[in-house]
């Protein structure tokens, strides 16, 4: 069935239905403060000592457990006298050919691309998609993720670059597979967690960036790094780092900036290594940025206080996102195969919504897809060096 018209659902802030939950059962338990309450999937995996998914398994004998921990989580829900939850279960029967996207920030230009191009593998598929923005919320990515599970969606895909939020201790991707739902994590390194995983090789695109500006003879290089829950930021800037010492060099003292990954992150990275001294003099002439929203907002505020790019300071971002291209300079960057790992992404999910619940399911597959250079307006030699870049070129200062 392919639907009649391209659809991409926003789920209103708040919104929530009842219906998919882990709380249903015949027994109650008490909290922390003596209240009565229903005895939950989470309780059967505390008194079994094991993982929610671990008692999910146990309970649809979707994946064979080791009989000692079979029984063991057997022996805690006979105790517990805890009920599964059979509209869950469910989902190994409807197909109701959408999938369920949950991005941490819409307004960031690389996670609108990102949406667009699984909107647009999707919909080719003949899937709509429902699309939802925790806004690196905890609270919101829980109940979002109840009201896809609620819809019966028939896979989710998170794409994050930080930390996947939790409640309570409650893991995003384990409430989904204990709900039976497919599914598929972009742009967040999970290392060996039972889901299909879209990752990019950040480490490869630091190194591209500081190879590039050394090439150009900048030695003096300042980092705009981003938040310190964000893998790819710390895979970057490793990766910029190594290059940097293969050739001798670091990144200069008082250099390193940690921003929020923003425009207004980058402006106040800059002016503090502005305000810090290492801008003055030609001192620093060149700097990498984490992500190129955090670039863009760094030559703003580096041309508000007079400073030239990339004749006085280089500058190289990262994602390759529409308005790198767009701003003066036009900025250089490492571009990430945005398109790719949207359609991969969808590609994996619907792989394994097809294969639905066996005993024996595929191995789940962690994709890692290489980025490239792309070299606009915003780097050069350094001045100090004799050459300088006109008119996006390089040539003698007169």
């Amino acid at each position: 069935m392919t639907p009649s018209r391209k659809s991409s659902v926003v789920c209103p802030e708040g919104a929530h239905e009842q219906g998919l939950t882990t709380h249903d059962s015949q027994l109650a338990t008490r909290d922390s403060v003596g209240k009565e309450r229903p005895v939950t999937i989470q309780d059967v995996a505390a008194r079994a000592g094991v993982s929610i998914s671990t008692v999910s398994r146990v309970v649809t004998g979707a994946v064979a457990v080791e009989t000692a921990t079979a029984e063991r989580v057997k022996e805690a829900i006979s105790a517990l006298g805890y009920r599964p939850n059979l509209l869950a279960r469910s989902f190994r029967r409807r197909v109701t050919h959408t999938i369920g996207l949950l991005v941490p920030d819409n307004s960031n230009p690389f996670f609108a691309e990102l949406a667009r191009t699984i909107e647009d593998a999707g919909f080719a598929e003949g899937y709509s998609v429902v699309l939802c923005n925790s806004d690196l919320s905890a609270i919101k990515q829980e109940t979002y993720i109840d009201v896809l599970l609620a819809k019966r969606v028939d896979g989710l895909i998170l794409a994050s670059s930080g930390l996947i939020p939790t409640v309570d201790g409650h893991d995003a991707v384990e409430r989904i597979l204990d709900a039976g739902a497919p599914c598929v994590v972009v742009d967040r390194d999970l290392g060996e967690a039972p889901v299909d995983q879209v990752l990019v090789d950040n480490d490869q695109g630091g190194c591209l960036a500081a190879e590039h500006l050394i090439s150009l003879g900048h030695r003096r290089i300042a980092c705009l790094v981003g938040p310190n829950d964000l893998t790819p930021s710390a895979g970057r800037i490793a990766g910029f780092q190594r290059a940097l010492a293969d050739a001798g060099l670091a990144v200069v003292a008082e250099g390193l900036v940690r921003g929020n990954g923003r425009p207004d992150g980058g402006a106040a990275a800059a002016r503090q290594l502005l305000e810090r001294g290492v801008i003055a003099g030609g001192d620093v002439t060149a700097i990498f940025a984490f992500n190129d929203q955090m670039a863009i907002g760094a030559i703003g505020a580096l041309q508000r206080a007079g400073r030239r790019v990339p004749e006085d300071v280089s500058v190289v971002g990262f994602d390759d996102i529409p308005q790198s291209a767009t701003i003066f300079p036009a900025l250089t960057t490492i571009a990430q195969p945005i398109g790719e790992m949207g359609t991969v992404g969808v590609r994996l999910l619907l792989d394994r919504i097809a294969q639905g619940h066996t005993e024996s399911p595929a191995p789940y597959q962690r994709v890692r897809l290489a980025t490239r250079l792309v070299v606009r307006e915003s780097t050069g030699p350094p001045a100090k060096s004799g050459r300088r870049r006109q008119d996006g070129k390089t040539g003698t200062v007169m």
